[in-house]
């Protein structure tokens, strides 16, 4: 699964973002993709983390789940995420992370309908000749990852499925989940104050790209944010890239967000809308994040 607004959902883009406040943070997220195509790919998302400031190290726990098709295949994860800071000098701070991860993967075969089932006067036969899968396979695997920021800028790289497990529900196959490599990045120029004299707007240009197998994604935005408003506007696709031979030009989608931000609590909500040839069948996708920090300490690290 995915999140649009990628920085609203930390845990899930990277372990090193685990304890990146100055105390606790909860932050759940909902994604419902392409609602007018059967069987819409739905995922839920839930983190806590918290920063212990004696030890310089950011701990988090993390639940994740979707479901997709209309087999109900999800997916459901729960994960330990650590990171630790180390201090470069007055300005930059470099955080590696770890995460290790227990998945379940789980598939209700009853639900489909296979090619000997139909008939010519379109009726749906209950009996199939396929092989009944295994309903639900789990799985160990782990994460690391690597950032860098200071004040105004940050960049990081995450790398997901180290241990590349076999995901397959049917015992006599091989599925391997193939490495996920994520690069990400950002710069945020602060301007404007308020009456205490402090920046209250602000703009930001955001990136991520991913490659997974022989897939490949890039998400490039920016954010305009003046408390307690923020509002966005990312692309996604690879207009670079394009499949010469089919035609197909890699653009999916524009994303629409927006929201509200204050000192412990930010409420946002996105809409992608298709730009591929698939636009006038999905539906778009909507997305909604909440991040409530609290326990929070003054001052920065």
């Amino acid at each position: 699964m995915q999140f649009s607004q990628f920085y609203a959902a930390p845990l899930y883009l990277s372990p090193s973002f685990a304890g990146s406040t100055n105390g606790s943070r909860l932050a759940m997220n909902y994604r419902n993709q392409w609602p007018q195509m059967p069987g819409t790919f739905v995922a839920y998302s839930v983190s806590f983390d918290h920063y212990f400031k004696d030890y310089n190290s950011g701990v988090g726990f993390l639940f994740y789940s979707d479901q997709a098709g209309s087999g109900n295949l999800s997916t459901t994860s729960s994960s330990f995420l650590y990171s630790y800071n180390f201090k470069i000098n007055s300005s930059w701070t470099i955080r590696p992370g770890v995460q290790f991860l227990y998945e379940q993967r789980n598939l209700d075969f009853y639900r489909l309908v296979f090619e000997d089932q139909l008939s010519i006067d379109g009726s749906v036969s209950s009996s199939t000749q396929a092989s009944n899968p295994t309903e639900r396979t789990s799985y160990f695997d782990a994460a690391s990852s690597v950032m860098i920021y200071s004040d105004e800028m940050w960049g990081g790289l995450s790398l997901d499925h180290l241990m590349m497990p076999n995901q397959s529900l049917i015992g006599s196959q091989v599925d391997i989940i193939p490495l996920r490599v994520a690069v990400f990045g950002g710069y945020r120029f602060n301007y404007g104050s308020n009456l205490e004299g402090k920046p209250d707007e602000s703009l930001s240009f955001n990136f991520i790209f991913k490659k997974q197998g022989r897939f490949n994604q890039l998400d490039v935005g920016a954010y305009w944010s003046k408390t307690p408003i923020f509002a966005g506007l990312l692309y996604r696709g690879l207009p670079f890239f394009n499949h010469q031979m089919q035609g197909i030009f890699n653009s999916e989608a524009l994303v629409f967000m927006g929201g509200l931000r204050t000192r412990y609590l930010r409420i946002g909500y996105s809409y992608d809308y298709t730009i591929s040839r698939l636009i006038n069948n999905t539906g778009g996708a909507h997305e909604i994040s909440i991040i409530y920090e609290f326990n929070q300490r003054s001052g920065t690290e």
